[in-house]
């Protein structure tokens, strides 16, 4: 059985119910339920939901609920809670992994001991699960990494990892939505936008979606980049369950 979740105030209107220590399917699988039954009751006063890898930040008015009461709605929610309940989205992510456009690709074979093609086929034939979204607006943390090309994080990170780069560090793997420093290998490039302000919700991935990266040749990501905004809007990639 489950170990039961701690609740912790983080000032006076967030709470964060956390479960456990680890990062792990299952403790992923509670946050993303305990956050779909939460926005299910439709609580005045519930401002924001916040999962993360193991817990979940509640956003709420304390004009309008309690701490105690809210942690009290939220322990009877516990036993019934069902993890199998929140509907996955699966998306096929197209991906172009070339050297010269993504040289840590060449790195990360070399001291993964491995062919660039090896590192590609291991990337891309895994399902992921998106634990979080984070660091960046739109920046999705996937997992779990093949462990033949774990690697940790870069000792220095690079001054500019390029928008929709694919990339990878420890057991997980990402998409940067923006240009911005980082210390994770980018490893592909995706002509897809993952965070647009201007849509409803911004960010394109949830956590508890599943993502496969599907490899694309040149013209196909030269092609598909003319229309990335139409990628998002109209025709995502998103795959039926």
């Amino acid at each position: 059985m489950s170990a039961s979740p701690r609740f912790l105030a983080n000032g006076d209107t967030v709470m964060v119910v956390q479960f456990g220590d680890g990062i792990d399917l299952e403790t992923s699988s509670r946050v993303t339920a305990l956050a779909t039954y939460i926005n299910s009751l439709a609580l005045n006063g519930i401002n924001d939901l916040v999962p993360t890898f193991r817990s979940l930040a509640v956003h709420y008015d304390p004009s309008y609920l309690a701490f105690d009461t809210l942690e009290e709605i939220v322990r009877g929610a516990l036993p019934d809670l069902d993890v199998n309940h929140h509907s996955k989205r699966e998306w096929l992510i197209p991906t172009f992994y070339d050297p010269q456009m993504s040289p840590d690709l060449t790195e990360v074979a070399e001291r993964c001991s491995l062919s660039i093609e090896e590192v590609i086929n291991l990337h891309s034939q895994v399902a992921y699960h998106v634990y979080m979204i984070g660091f960046l607006p739109g920046f999705p943390y996937l997992g779990d990494l093949a462990s033949k090309i774990s690697l940790p994080r870069k000792e220095t990170p690079s001054l500019r990892i390029p928008e929709r780069s694919v990339a990878i560090a420890e057991r997980m793997t990402a998409i940067y939505p923006n240009e911005c420093p980082g210390g994770w290998y980018a490893i592909g490039r995706t002509p897809m936008t993952f965070f647009d302000p201007l849509n409803n919700p911004p960010a394109l991935l949830a956590p508890g979606d599943q993502v496969r990266f599907q490899p694309i040749k040149r013209d196909e990501f030269d092609h598909l980049s003319d229309k990335s905004e139409h990628l998002v809007r109209q025709d995502a990639m998103g795959l039926p369950t």
